[in-house]
């Protein structure tokens, strides 16, 4: 019963220790699984993800930002995500398609039917089994983020309240399917925000996972 997981969420939220946690959670338990991440997973779109994640804010318009990210998507998939679940593996991907929702979508204006209508167009019917929206104050999450420090913070610089619209797009993309998304507060300790997380992996696959050391 391999599955596809995504953690998503605005910059700064988490996603690189949960996804990291989780995949080691999912080991330890015996479950095959690989960890991925966007834009990025595969050569080809790690290196699209150069493009994407550093330089100006204005390096690139909305549109130009949704090419770039679905090409980067659709090299993923072919190369990492599918191989993957072929061989029975699980799949933790820090972020996926709702991330272009949220990112070029809402808060950069290009409209959901616009990115949903490029999404049907390169990658099909073809969606996560579960999705984990990591929530936090915007204000945090751009604290958290500047202060790792490590570059790749091209959307970082396009300040607090372009990071507030991601946000509330999120937000909103998490209240529109019960079925798929979970809304997860992330403002708490990693070890409550995965305390979060596993419960509902547990309870949406039906597993017993225990929490994996920090």
């Amino acid at each position: 019963m391999n599955k596809m997981i995504v953690i998503d969420g605005v910059d700064g939220s988490g996603k690189g220790v949960q996804t990291r946690r989780l995949h080691q959670t999912l080991l330890n338990s015996g479950l095959p699984c690989i960890l991925t991440r966007e834009p990025g997973g595969s050569p080809g779109a790690e290196q699209i993800r150069e493009l994407l994640v550093n330089g100006e804010p204005d390096r690139w318009d909305s549109m130009t930002e949704l090419l770039l990210m679905v090409a980067a998507r659709k090299a993923h998939l072919r190369e990492t995500i599918l191989p993957a679940l072929a061989q029975q593996k699980w799949v933790i991907s820090d972020r996926f398609a709702d991330s272009s929702r949220a990112f070029q979508g809402i808060a950069g204006e290009l409209g959901l039917d616009t990115v949903n209508q490029l999404h049907q167009i390169c990658i099909g019917d073809f969606r996560p089994d579960l999705v984990l929206i990591l929530d936090i104050d915007e204000q945090l999450a751009l604290t958290r983020a500047e202060a790792r420090g490590q570059g790749e913070d091209r959307f970082e610089k396009k300040g607090v309240q372009y990071q507030m619209k991601v946000r509330n797009a999120f937000r909103d993309i998490a209240a529109s399917d019960a079925s798929l998304y979970r809304l997860i507060d992330a403002s708490g300790t990693i070890d409550q925000v995965s305390t979060q997380i596993l419960s509902s992996v547990n309870q949406a696959f039906g597993l017993s996972l225990q929490l994996a050391e920090a």
